[in-house]
């Protein structure tokens, strides 16, 4: 399998995208030829996801409880299943001739079912610059959509990323005065609440009303502070071994 020269050098050159506003979408496919088959990268130009995440997660001794609760007064959004792939930067000379940031970069496949029973999968390439603070996670998010998560994975070890970790999860989804509220199911982990407010900075003004906020409906939904997990998923995926 060879990769298009001409989508590397398209990709590369609108690498910092990921860290700076701006709007893409990649379309990524295959082409098959007599001997080899070429991937092929389009760039578009539609809208990055950008913003903080600014969020709470904690253990959920009783998420059937929890999530009759929580219906009482937030708006049902559905259901999903994710699956995560975490690629890393190796030490491979491709990686280092592209000049690629040292960082992680996660492959999300999501299959989403909405109220109404209708069905949507999407792959999202999404990096990450994470912080904790006072047990509030604060995450500075650069996410985009792509067309075939396989394509780009293999697009991702021809420049030298390497594939680390992955995870999985499942659960429901609710909405109320602004945050988005999700009953979660980590495998090999169990069941977390992760409570999440999207804000335009991370001043501490920002994060600190957020976080007044989260704790409140955290309260409401009969979850005690001492449940509150600041440890990363996939720190506590590593103690599992």
């Amino acid at each position: 399998m060879i990769i298009s020269t001409v989508s590397i050098r398209k990709f590369i050159a609108y690498f910092p995208i990921l860290y700076k506003p701006s709007a893409l979408f990649l379309s990524v496919f295959s082409k098959s030829y007599k001997n080899s088959t070429k991937i092929v990268i389009k760039i578009h130009f539609l809208g990055v996801s950008m913003g903080f995440e600014i969020e709470i997660k904690a253990w959920a001794d009783d998420p059937e409880g929890i999530g009759r609760l929580v219906s009482r007064f937030a708006n049902y959004e559905g259901e999903f299943l994710r699956e995560d792939a975490y690629w890393f930067r190796g030490e491979s000379a491709a990686a280092k001739t592209a000049g690629i940031p040292v960082t992680d970069i996660r492959i999300r496949n999501e299959c989403c079912t909405d109220p109404q029973g209708r069905l949507r999968r999407t792959v999202w390439v999404t990096c990450k610059t994470k912080e904790v603070r006072e047990r509030v996670e604060v995450n500075d998010e650069r996410e985009f959509e792509v067309s075939d998560g396989d394509v780009f994975a293999e697009f991702l070890a021809r420049l030298g990323f390497e594939r680390g970790q992955t995870k999985t999860k499942q659960g429901r989804v609710w909405t109320w005065e602004g945050i988005t509220a999700e009953l979660t199911e980590v495998r090999d982990l169990g069941w977390f609440v992760e409570l999440e407010i999207m804000a335009d900075n991370d001043r501490p003004e920002t994060v600190a009303a957020a976080r007044s906020r989260l704790l409140n409906l955290l309260g409401k939904l009969g979850i005690g502070e001492e449940k509150i997990e600041s440890r990363y998923y996939r720190e506590l995926l590593n103690l599992k071994g």
